[in-house]
């Protein structure tokens, strides 16, 4: 059990033998008013942690309904944490203006714009907070078998054309492992991830919103593409996507960059997995399809 302390239950449901419990915690390092959320399939012994991360306008819940990963987890003995996608209650001004900027879209970096930076510190909340409350709280995970994988989910409210989530996790996941200076993480994996975000519409706009230096500033710590040029040891990385994905056929996702920037670091396909799915679009039923894939990708390296 949890320190009640640290981490409150919120809720809990039976799944696959094992619990799915939602806590809110008190953020410090994050400074934000209220209490943080965090959703993760508890485990009953001392095991490896797969982080998850959820994309635009989504929370806690998204991954952990509709991604099809508990029962391939629970096979392999593998803890799941997933993370809110951004601070709630920051109050500040314009974070809640735009669906695809602000509350909901933290974009899992640490933001330089004044406006932002006081709250929006999504990388240092999910690689630095996270594990220290859960290590403070007594839960039995083993925090030196790290890894983290993400995803980019496309789903149209009922009456509305407003997406109900968008591009953001695979994007977190591939550049909290890469620029990661400990490796904190032993593998990555990613569905449908925005690869080269300065060079796309949607990463060009965050990036103006919460950086100072805009892409440029991005280009050293927030682009898979330009990080992995300068990757000179091994990596474990795999990469879902669909070839009838509407934002892969607009150049929302740009996976050739990525691939083409591995091949010339010297990164073959044993390192770097790049797959094409016929057919698959954005959606959580391209996910669950091969979400036992990137489950057992992940436990080669974490048991």
């Amino acid at each position: 059990m949890a320190n009640t302390e640290i981490l409150e239950l919120v809720s809990t449901n039976k799944v696959f033998d094992g619990e799915l419990r939602k806590y809110k915690f008190k953020a410090s390092l994050s400074k934000t008013p209220t209490r943080r959320r965090l959703t993760m399939a508890s485990a009953t012994a001392h095991v490896p942690l797969l982080v998850y991360l959820a994309g635009l306008t989504c929370t806690e819940d998204n991954g952990a309904q509709k991604g099809g990963f508990f029962g391939p987890a629970a096979a392999k003995g593998i803890a799941l944490l997933f993370p809110d996608t951004s601070p709630r209650g920051a109050g500040v001004e314009g974070e809640d203006t735009d669906w695809d900027f602000g509350v909901g879209a933290g974009f899992y970096l640490n933001a330089t714009n004044p406006a932002f930076s006081k709250h929006y510190n999504m990388l240092t909340h999910v690689t630095l907070e996270l594990p220290q409350v859960l290590g403070a709280a007594g839960l039995p995970i083993d925090l030196k078998r790290q890894s983290v994988f993400g995803h980019s989910i496309y789903e149209r409210k009922v009456h509305s054309s407003i997406p109900s989530s968008f591009d953001l996790g695979g994007h977190g996941a591939l550049t909290l492992y890469l620029a990661s200076k400990t490796n904190q993480y032993r593998s990555v994996s990613a569905f449908s991830p925005i690869c080269n975000p300065i060079n796309c519409p949607w990463g060009q706009k965050a990036f103006k919103g919460y950086l100072q230096g805009g892409t440029t500033e991005a280009a050293e710590q927030y682009d898979a593409t330009e990080l992995i040029k300068k990757r000179t040891d091994p990596v474990r990385i795999l990469i879902d996507y669909g070839t009838a994905d509407n934002f892969y056929k607009q150049g929302q996702l740009l996976p050739e960059n990525f691939v083409k920037a591995a091949r010339e670091a010297g990164h073959d396909e044993s390192q770097v997995q790049a797959r094409s799915q016929d057919g698959y679009d954005h959606s959580y039923f391209f996910i669950s399809t091969f979400a036992t894939d990137h489950i057992n990708f992940h436990a080669e390296f974490l048991l």
